[in-house]
């Protein structure tokens, strides 16, 4: 249903998702560094599964948009585009939070851990806006059933994500040891991060396809 060259635009958007520091990876490596990588594994767990409501209120919203609406393809891709503008600057823009920072949490019981893992990502306004602004780009309702598209995009978003994170919890004090003294690096990573994210929009906006098309 996917060409290779949508799954690698689409994995590199997913990518870049994890890697923007976020309330999940921010919550889920704070949990590492304070209650050790047990905590963060299972904080991730609930993280993951909270993916999957955002990928179905998704689905079955943009499945409903996109029958009942046509039309309004380009509007939601637009809307895509200028939303990963936003976040570009967020990226580059100073004063932006560390994941890697130190926090003092509370010790918590698994099942906790595991509630606010799946709270944090289910309130995470980012995780939303990107099934929104980036499924609209790859669904093609003249392959087949625009449920099953989204699904397999659903599945690459989650696994890249899961496995991103899981590097970044079992590394966590280690990548805190190494950025702490490097704060140039930590600046040039946000200023390809910002360039990778307008490129995106950029591509998106100038996309020409249309929905039924």
């Amino acid at each position: 249903m996917l060409t290779a060259a949508e799954l690698a635009w689409f994995s590199l958007a997913s990518l870049l998702l994890v890697l923007t520091p976020g309330p999940n990876m921010i919550y889920c490596v704070s949990r590492a560094l304070c209650q050790g990588r047990g905590a963060g594994i299972v904080s991730l767990a609930g993280v993951l599964v909270g993916f999957l409501v955002h990928l179905v209120a998704a689905t079955l919203g943009l499945t409903a948009l996109l029958a009942a609406v046509p039309f309004a393809f380009d509007a939601v891709r637009l809307a895509g585009a200028a939303y990963l503008l936003w976040m570009a600057w967020q990226a580059v823009k100073p004063g932006g939070q560390a994941p890697f920072a130190a926090r003092t949490l509370p010790i918590d019981p698994p099942a906790k851990l595991f509630r606010m893992g799946f709270l944090t990502n289910v309130l995470n306004p980012k995780v939303a806006m990107f099934y929104l602004s980036f499924f609209p780009q790859f669904l093609h309702p003249e392959r087949g059933s625009v449920l099953w598209q989204s699904a397999a995009l659903g599945a690459i978003q989650i696994s890249v994500s899961g496995l991103v994170n899981l590097m970044l919890v079992l590394g966590a004090a280690s990548i805190t040891a190494v950025l702490s003294r490097s704060e140039g690096w930590l600046r040039a990573q946000r200023y390809v991060m910002g360039s990778v994210l307008a490129l995106l929009a950029v591509r998106i906006a100038v996309d020409t396809r249309k929905a039924g098309a």
